[in-house]
């Protein structure tokens, strides 16, 4: 009888691909259709549609296709030679960090084989997730140098769709702009980009995946029409003029993934989708690889690493803390007052703590100086300089100032990664690309900057008023699509001051995902906590088994729970100025078990904080108050 229904779906399957020329996910609530649109000349275009409680809604109804080749175009006059039949892509693998530890790649995929009017193939493959869609094109000719023109894959959005996203900017620094109807604006974007479907309870989040040196980086540009965004090579000025903006090609090949997260807002959340795509790990050995948290100087004293006494604050504030590294960042080559770089590592290691090094990325691409500045440049002054630091015991290198996502940066970034994991180097890139799946396949990449973070209270005072609804926004967008390295929970005061609640600093440490996690406050900020917050910052992961969005919405307020082994950790925000009653539910917890609950809440005033000890089961619910801008943030651990 089982096989008779297996026979029969695939029956059905087929025909319904061979005449509608439509991909299903797996769970059958995702489909995305292959359409033919004849006007002077032929074009195909894809549209996506979501199902959900048995509505069906259109998520976008039109994705133009295509690609300019500099000996000819890959969009009009296409002609679809053949559609290949579904087949079940189906990957398990394991992440060392980041949301989630156990991921599974499971998709149905379809070829489209297309051919132009002079006879030259290009393939469309296309694959419906159950949180989403990737699409990629193929040249599969085996021979052939080219320069990419351009791209013509385009995303319809009406205006009556929210969208929160962020101005295109090389660093990935800006705030996010929610925008609706008359509110949109005509301009370029960075990724990744949310959109909430009018009148649907479906969101989407646009995004690319498994770049590599055989393209650049894209963004999304409206500026001709404001309802279609178009995929949009660098400017030719990024980094300082350097580099080619059209990429260089040689066949066959294969073109980045197009990424759309698709579902609710808690399976955007929860999506591992632009690491599941991208190209598997490429190291062997992985076992010197350690996630941790980094007390870091920079925040508190921007000159700090020149300053060998402030070095060793920082490396004992990690000690007692009980955090894995300290990070010397710039201006560590001229560190004076006592000590130079190789009695700071001295001193950090016998500590019991792991040492962290910046470097500038260096080159003509950026105007920044400050040195060192040329080790990175090239294969042999890489080489060269991990030699040196694995004989040091430096753990791992920050690597700052890319300032582009032409083909040549996006090479350089990778060949950083490869040459650091021949000295098992770990590598944290800042000032950098938004995640683009690396981390699957370079597991020693930690994270990435690639966000307006805390070292932003530095640099301007608006910062202190965007902070709070920026963060709620953050879980939904840039840290859904890899480690983001904020520079989280701050209770002092760098330059410019807060007005967060320390409740709502402590929450960030559970509610930014970031392998690297680097703790931003000066030691004193740590050392004056209560016992339970400063418990709470010594016992927290750094790389989790998984993740649920527990509730919020962008903009408003956010509440996500994290798991790792049998603990869970809760943290939630209210980026508002009012104060709210927030409802806990613990829906994600083991059924019939007893877990201890160490709640660490606002308290009277934005720099008190209260504790309280419950024991909750799955059923449970439990109310907290948040000051305006305030926060909470809560361990799980299960009562044997």
């Amino acid at each position: 009888m089982n096989l008779r229904l297996v026979i029969l779906l695939s029956f059905i399957s087929f025909t319904v691909y061979s005449q509608t020329k439509a991909v299903v996910s797996p769970n059958q609530k995702i489909k995305i259709e292959l359409v033919e649109s004849k006007t002077d000349q032929t074009n195909w275009y894809f549209k996506v549609n979501y199902l959900n409680d048995g509505k069906a809604s259109g998520v976008i109804e039109r994705i133009d296709l295509g690609l300019s080749r500099s000996d000819q175009d890959f969009s009009n006059n296409l002609t679809l030679l053949k559609t290949s039949q579904p087949q079940l892509v189906k990957e398990e693998y394991t992440a060392i960090h980041g949301k989630r530890s156990k991921r599974s790649n499971t998709a149905t995929e379809v070829v489209f084989y297309f051919e132009t009017s002079a006879k030259a193939k290009m393939n469309i493959v296309l694959r419906a997730y159950n949180d989403g869609v990737a699409f990629r094109y193929e040249f599969p000719e085996a021979k052939g140098s080219f320069v990419m023109k351009d791209e013509f894959t385009s995303y319809s959005i009406p205006k009556t769709s929210a969208r929160w996203m962020e101005t295109w900017n090389t660093a990935n620094e800006r705030t996010y702009i929610e925008m609706k109807g008359e509110q949109v604006q005509n301009q370029e974007w960075g990724y990744p980009a949310l959109v909430h479907v009018s009148d649907s309870s479906c969101w989407f989040l646009l995004h690319e995946a498994d770049v590599n040196g055989n393209y650049c980086g894209t963004k999304l540009s409206n500026v001709v029409d404001a309802t279609k965004y178009k995929l949009t090579f660098p400017n030719p000025d990024d980094a300082r003029g350097t580099g080619k903006s059209a990429p260089n090609i040689t066949l066959p090949w294969k073109s980045p993934w197009r990424v759309i997260i698709i579902g609710s807002l808690a399976d955007i959340v929860e999506s591992t989708l632009v690491d599941d795509v991208s190209t598997p790990s490429k190291l062997q050995d992985t076992d010197w690889i350690k996630p941790g948290l980094v007390s870091w100087n920079y925040w508190s004293s921007n000159h700090g690493t020149k300053d060998y006494q402030i070095v060793r604050e920082f490396a004992d504030l990690a000690a007692k803390m009980g955090w894995t590294y300290t990070l010397l960042d710039w201006e560590w080559d001229t560190m004076g007052n006592g000590g130079d770089l190789h009695d700071a590592v001295s001193y950090i290691r016998s500590k019991g703590v792991k040492p962290l090094l910046w470097y500038n990325s260096g080159g003509d691409h950026t105007w920044v100086g400050a040195t060192p500045k040329d080790r990175m440049l090239n294969h042999a002054n890489r080489t060269e300089e991990f030699a040196k630091l694995q004989k040091m015991g430096v753990a791992g290198v920050k690597v700052d100032f890319f300032e582009s996502e032409k083909q040549n940066m996006i090479q350089y970034y990778l060949d950083i990664l490869e040459d650091a994991a021949k000295f098992k180097i770990m590598v944290y890139f800042h000032g950098c690309i938004v995640p683009r799946g690396w981390a699957r396949t370079y597991p020693h990449l930690m994270t990435y900057e690639a966000v307006k973070g805390a070292e932003w209270y530095n640099n301007i005072p608006e910062f202190t008023f965007e902070a709070p609804q920026h963060n709620s926004i953050l879980p939904f967008t840039r840290n859904v699509v890899g480690s983001m390295d904020y520079t989280p929970v701050t209770f002092t005061n760098s330059q410019h001051t807060h007005i967060t609640s320390y409740g709502h600093e402590l929450a960030l440490s559970v509610l930014f995902e970031s392998a690297l996690q680097h703790m931003a406050d000066r030691p004193d900020g740590y050392y004056q906590l209560q016992e339970e917050a400063k418990s709470f910052l010594k016992d927290i992961p750094s790389a989790w088994d998984d993740i649920k969005l527990v509730s919020g919405y962008p903009g408003k307020e956010v509440t996500v729970a994290r798991r790792r082994g049998a603990d869970w950790y809760i943290a939630g925000i209210n980026s508002e100025d009012m104060e709210k009653k927030q409802t806990i539910l613990f829906p994600f917890l083991t059924e019939g078990k007893q877990y201890k609950l160490t709640l660490i809440t606002d308290g009277k005033h934005d720099k008190d904080l209260a504790s309280q000890y419950l024991v909750v089961t799955r059923n449970s619910i439990v109310n907290v108050a948040l000051l305006r801008r305030g926060g909470f943030a809560g361990s799980l651990k299960p009562i044997e």
